[in-house]
């Protein structure tokens, strides 16, 4: 079965990687590195286990659009561009993976807490393991 590992994050946690003040912890190139390299290091042993089908990272949520509204509602349809808020956590990125459990992908997901950087910034990080449908029988409940 296949299982989306979902990432999250805010603008302020983009602002720190990219050296920005955020009045948080101050990354620095050595924290950005670690996570860049623990990123790579995970994401090419998901490939070797042949786990892996797809990853994204996701730029910052400053460049989101957000469509809301449906004419069919009654309502006009709205197009927001970001900036949200800093402390509202948007989707950083996405591992899929096929494995045999969800217990299998649970363990895959925690493996990114482990995730080198801030401890201000690990002490919040968070993410999620959401098995994907592989049919409409698979959303009845």
């Amino acid at each position: 079965m296949k299982y989306m590992i979902l990432s999250y994050g805010s603008q302020r946690d983009y602002d720190g990687m990219t050296g920005k003040a955020t009045g948080d912890y101050a990354w620095t190139p050595g924290d950005f590195a670690a996570v860049t390299e623990f990123m790579r290091d995970f994401t090419a042993k998901l490939e070797a286990s042949g786990e892996l089908v797809d990853t994204r990272g996701l730029v910052d949520p400053v460049h989101t659009r957000r469509i809301s509204g449906s004419t069919r509602a009654g309502l006009p349809v709205v197009i927001t561009d970001g900036p949200y808020a800093e402390t509202q956590e948007v989707l950083a990125g996405y591992w899929i993976v096929e494995c045999e459990s969800f217990d299998r992908a649970t363990e895959i997901a925690a493996e990114i807490t482990e995730c080198p950087g801030p401890a201000a910034i690990a002490a919040r990080a968070y993410v999620d393991v959401r098995p994907i449908a592989e049919s409409v029988q698979s959303l009845e409940i």
